[in-house]
């Protein structure tokens, strides 16, 4: 009964790291250097968010078009028949001999007409005004593709990370599997208890349990993994890489005030706040300039008559000066409006420099504590692992219980756990540095 449930348990556990799809396709081979690409519009499959800041950014670039029409000529092209009759009476005609009604009578008029904007200041400031919102979108689509980078590298540090808690929890059963045989061949030999095997079979009934939760937990980064490069959940994936010492590395400067510099110069997010302060600038400048005279031009020609044949040629040229004097207070009141949100914008722009000030030293902070964790986790691993051994041949020696070999086992788990952590803070430290410095969508 004992030997069923242990075959059990390692079915169980040999079920639950099986792929869940075993009808699906063959799996999508991804790099973490390919994944970050793909986050970045680079690849057939772009990220909805990726999707989104593109048109946004084509909507801002279509409103400067819209915008500078108003310095473009416009042409149009009208034509017109029309029937009528007269009421001299309503017209204040009542005189004898005048008919009550003249008409009908048949008028036709077509015509070509051109306006152009000859001087307009506040126009000229709206559209640079434009240009600069356009780059604000454009800056703005920067930072999503940064912030997408980040996401999907996050993502995937995360895929390998799980991947490396699996493969340590099936050394974990592979470890457990081995003390159960050795605790029976100990009991068989007459030189153990038989609480020595239930205990070792409890060990191992854990480490079937761990390994399910495992191997759950990688298949969900997986799909979150899917859904973060805006793919199929369904997709199979391949991770070709794993939690080492250069994954999550970018084109960062290694001194500080270095990478603080390359972040207030790169960062995108602080590039479209300085465009969207620049537009409210230049915005509040053409609201002032709406004050200045506007100079306009316009023409028309055409034929008009009241029979086609006997149309005759007229033409009209025109030019236009408007002055505004009071619009009560109004364009004021634009303006006061305008110069509050520059102020709001130089504040947020400050305060984005200081971020990048302490995003990149936090950045520095976890690296620096990631690294010296790492090296930690590493001895620890080593004594952890030479504890079993020790342990194991003392039990297989007869001098000690199974006690001390379960104990040292558990202190096995925990060092291959410590040390899958203080990888993962690494490759997430290497991560959050280049996102700090604008260099996500360099990380390779």
């Amino acid at each position: 009964m004992a030997s069923a449930s242990r075959n059990l348990v390692i079915a169980l556990a040999c079920a639950a790291t099986s792929p869940l799809r075993a009808q699906s396709p063959a799996p999508l081979r991804l790099s973490f250097a390919d994944a970050v690409r793909q986050a970045t519009g680079q690849s057939q499959a772009v990220p909805p968010s990726v999707a989104i800041a593109g048109f946004r950014a084509d909507e801002a670039t279509a409103r400067v078009r819209q915008t500078r029409s108003g310095l473009l000529p416009n042409l149009s092209l009208s034509g017109s028949w029309l029937s009528r009759t007269f009421n001299t009476q309503a017209q204040g005609l009542s005189f004898p001999g005048i008919p009550k009604i003249i008409g009908p009578f048949d008028a036709y008029d077509g015509r070509v007409r051109v306006t152009q904007t000859l001087f307009d200041f506040a126009t000229l400031g709206r559209v640079s005004a434009a240009k600069s919102q356009a780059s604000a979108a454009g800056a703005d689509r920067s930072a999503v593709i940064e912030a997408s980078a980040q996401n999907v590298a996050l993502a995937y540090t995360r895929a390998t990370r799980a991947q490396a808690v699996v493969n340590a929890r099936q050394a974990d059963s592979a470890l457990a599997a081995e003390l159960v045989n050795l605790a029976v061949a100990q009991q068989q030999a007459g030189v153990s208890a038989s609480i020595d095997v239930t205990r070792a079979r409890t060990q191992l009934a854990e480490a079937a349990g761990r390994l399910i939760v495992a191997s759950n937990q990688r298949d969900r980064a997986r799909i979150d993994l899917a859904r973060a490069l805006g793919i199929d959940p369904d997709t199979p994936i391949t991770l070709t890489d794993t939690l080492n010492a250069q994954l999550g590395a970018a084109d960062v400067p290694a001194d500080r005030s270095a990478a603080i510099a390359q972040g207030v110069g790169a960062r995108p997010d602080l590039a479209a706040e300085l465009a969207r302060g620049a537009a409210a600038r230049t915005a509040a400048s053409a609201i002032a300039a709406e004050r200045l005279p506007r100079l306009e031009l316009e023409a028309d020609y055409g034929l008009s008559g009241v029979a086609l044949a006997s149309a005759l040629s007229t033409r009209q040229v025109a030019v236009q000066v408007t002055l505004p004097i009071l619009d009560g207070f109004r364009r004021e009141g634009r303006l006061a409006e305008q110069q509050a949100v520059v102020r709001e914008s130089d504040v947020r722009a400050r305060d984005l420099r200081e971020q990048v000030s302490a995003d990149v030293d936090g950045a520095l902070l976890d690296l620096r504590s990631a690294v010296a964790q790492q090296m930690i986790a590493t001895d620890r691993l080593q004594l952890a692992a030479q504890e079993v051994s020790e342990a194991r041949q003392r039990f297989k020696a007869g001098v000690a219980g199974n006690i001390e070999v379960i104990n040292a086992q558990s202190s096995l788990l925990r060092a291959r756990d410590a040390d899958i952590d203080a990888r993962f803070a690494a490759v997430t430290a290497r991560i959050a540095l280049a996102r700090s410095v604008g260099s996500a969508r360099t990380l390779h």
